[in-house]
């Protein structure tokens, strides 16, 4: 394949791939985002749900966790925190929410209607990843703004892939919306932890995390709190409809 053109052609700025900036083939002038970028984001969608289902187990929250130590004296010490890494991925506000905001943008330009509630992250992943892979050709052909998502697809692989290796990257992360219940619904502020410290204190409300237990009530009430949500979405767009 060739270009069939020169750099400075009468000023006409050749077309490039919205995903990698190179200059598109003559070939592909039909398209916003060249072929090699839409194999290597149709790659990489293949592979999430398998490196999901890996972080999405208590072996690797937990890689490399250590009890502190007893001193003798019987007492139960909370456990070295779960691995944030995989937490901020698996949960809320992770891997099914970052695909969602991909499938709903897409779904907006082709005039169809927001997906349904689709359960947990887990029973969500799964199928947002289908709805990808099956319109990714659309999107590389005809989506003005393929070039973020593409980016966005690269990014959440490697974040995946990385902690599913078990590569830690210290560092404060997101890991979803404070759910403790106030006058006017859900706290709603956006919690983060640093991935040394098991400790995870609102600053909306106030409230703290701290213990492997209190960990799993946090991500349990987090879930509960966006089904809640989901549903409340759908009953309304069907009132709308």
């Amino acid at each position: 394949m060739s270009h069939d053109h020169t750099p400075d052609d009468d000023g006409y700025n050749w077309p490039v791939c919205a995903a990698c900036g190179r200059d598109l083939w003559t070939e592909e002038l039909d398209r916003k985002s060249c072929r090699p970028c839409e194999d290597r984001a149709a790659g990489r969608l293949a592979e999430l749900p398998q490196l999901f289902a890996r972080l999405n187990t208590t072996a690797a929250l937990m890689r490399g966790a250590r009890r502190s130590g007893g001193g003798g004296t019987g007492s139960k010490t909370p456990p070295i925190p779960p691995r944030l890494e995989v937490l901020s991925l698996v949960g809320p506000g992770g891997v099914a929410a970052r695909l969602q905001v991909i499938e709903d943008s897409w779904r907006s330009v082709l005039g169809w209607t927001v997906a349904p509630w689709r359960g947990s992250p887990a029973q969500a992943v799964p199928q947002l990843v289908k709805f990808l892979a099956d319109n990714l050709l659309w999107a590389c052909s005809s989506y003005e703004e393929v070039g973020q998502d593409v980016e966005e697809l690269r990014l959440l692989h490697a974040e995946m892939k990385r902690a599913a290796d078990g590569e830690h990257r210290p560092g404060r992360v997101k890991i979803g919306l404070c759910p403790v219940p106030r006058e006017t619904g859900p706290c709603g502020t956006q919690l983060t932890a640093r991935a040394d410290s098991h400790r995870v204190h609102c600053s909306g409300c106030d409230s703290r995390w701290e213990t492997l237990g209190e960990w799993r009530e946090l991500r349990a009430a987090q879930e509960q709190v966006a089904e809640e949500a989901a549903r409340q979405a759908a009953e309304q767009a069907e009132v709308a409809a």
